[in-house]
């Protein structure tokens, strides 16, 4: 956790929660243990919605669907939205949720490796939002970037990993020090991309925005 749990109760105390549909898809996301987007970030997308209002929203990492029918649920009308998801459990739970929410013409799910998927896809997206593999971010960039479009938002969640990121990689397991030193490098291009501007957020995992220019 980024900011103390004191600070994050606080901020979520004025939260004025999602739609019951939402809310049990996040419960049931926590009963098998799938990461949902914590409350704070949630809040951070909702304003980015309203403030953006995107057309045309690429998602990385579907998991079971929480976020994009969030986006779907808090975009503006004829929102559309493609998400990309590799592990088939995953899968069936998200297309069953799009069903039940009555979001299937709204939200398209591209199944397979995102590395492999973003290379396909053609067009802008003024809003893309990254939540996959941490350590695939590096990775994903230079394809995210050219699918940018020009003024669109780039939201990168967990980039700083609970804080473990700003710890010595001496400090983090050996099983997460390349995460560590790749999302390190995530953060460094972005701050210092030519065609983009951003910031780091200390919200939940901590939440990279950018804006390209």
């Amino acid at each position: 956790m980024v900011a103390s749990e004191r600070t994050v109760a606080f901020i979520n105390s004025f939260d004025k929660g999602n739609s019951p549909f939402l809310d049990e898809i996040e419960r049931t996301a926590k009963e098998g243990r799938i990461p949902v987007i914590r409350r704070e970030t949630q809040n951070v997308l909702k304003f980015l919605l309203a403030l953006h209002k995107p057309k045309n929203i690429l998602e990385v990492g579907t998991a079971i669907g929480f976020s994009a029918l969030l986006m779907s649920e808090n975009g503006p009308e004829g929102c559309r939205i493609t998400t990309i998801e590799k592990y088939e459990s995953r899968i069936s739970l998200a297309r069953e949720n799009f069903r039940r929410a009555g979001r299937e013409a709204d939200i398209l799910l591209l199944e397979g490796e995102a590395l492999d998927l973003l290379k396909g896809l053609t067009g802008s997206y003024d809003l893309i939002f990254m939540d996959a593999a941490k350590g695939q971010y590096i990775h994903f960039l230079p394809d995210v970037f050219r699918l940018l479009a020009p003024g669109g938002l780039l939201a990168s969640d967990n980039c700083l990993r609970g804080g473990e990121v700003i710890e010595s990689r001496y400090a983090v397991t050996r099983r997460n020090r390349t995460i560590h030193a790749r999302m390190r490098e995530y953060l460094y291009e972005l701050t210092h991309h030519p065609g983009l501007v951003s910031c780091v957020l200390p919200v939940g995992d901590g939440v990279a925005l950018s804006t390209k220019v």
